[in-house]
């Protein structure tokens, strides 16, 4: 799969499905449809045991797919599924236990940077990206705009990527891409109708094809 490098790419939030096989088939035909730059399972309240169950199963098709396989939730699960890394939800004092722990082995990203103190804070730590949104902050068609203006100012002027969490609306990545932001992270926007989901992935590499500002080299 080629990589779009020079340009804003797509990060898939793994939906929250109790059942690990249903859950895995949705994601696997998801990233049928074209570039994922990265997935990120989050825990969503689950039991280490199932957790692991449903890791498991995601790991693999993501690795295979030529994505990041990063786990939002018990750090020992992605050492016993040989996830590529860590999403940390908390704030700078959790980035920086897990950077210190594990950036020689992991991914390690994420933060709830709200603002640009808290964003500055993360970045000190020195993680892989910073994230603006919630893992389940997709609740309007556009993306949050607090975000947006956090990713814009972000970008301008610290190195480390940043993810921003889009809206339910495919178009609303475009908006992330013109921020400058690295990476744009879909959940329902890709998951709400499952059957539509490999298509809804091949219409945002296209959009982002066509239209998002590149990168310098």
């Amino acid at each position: 799969m080629s990589e779009p490098e020079n340009r804003c790419r797509l990060v898939l939030i793994v939906p929250d499905i109790a059942d690990a096989d249903e859950q895995a088939k949705i994601v696997g035909d998801a990233l049928k449809g074209g570039d994922v730059a990265s997935i990120i399972l989050p825990q969503y309240g689950l039991g280490d045991g199932e957790f692991q169950k449903h890791a498991e199963k995601i790991v693999p098709l993501a690795q295979n797919a030529g994505a990041a396989a990063l786990l939002a939730g018990d750090s020992r699960i992605v050492g016993r599924t040989k996830a590529d890394g860590l999403h940390i939800t908390g704030g700078a004092a959790e980035i920086s236990e897990a950077v210190e722990k594990y950036a020689d082995k992991l991914i390690v990203g994420g933060g709830n940077a709200a603002d640009r103190h808290h964003a500055l804070e993360i970045g000190e730590e020195r993680p892989e990206y910073v994230f603006f949104g919630k893992l389940e902050g997709d609740i309007k068609p556009e993306a949050h705009p607090k975000n947006l203006a956090l990713a814009e100012w972000w970008a301008s002027m610290i190195e480390i990527p940043c993810i921003v969490m889009g809206g339910t609306d495919p178009a609303s990545a475009l908006a992330v891409a013109e921020s400058g932001a690295e990476f744009v992270a879909m959940r329902l926007a890709v998951f709400g109708e499952p059957a539509r989901a490999a298509l809804v992935v091949a219409e945002i590499n296209a959009l982002l094809d066509e239209k998002a500002p590149r990168f310098e080299g």
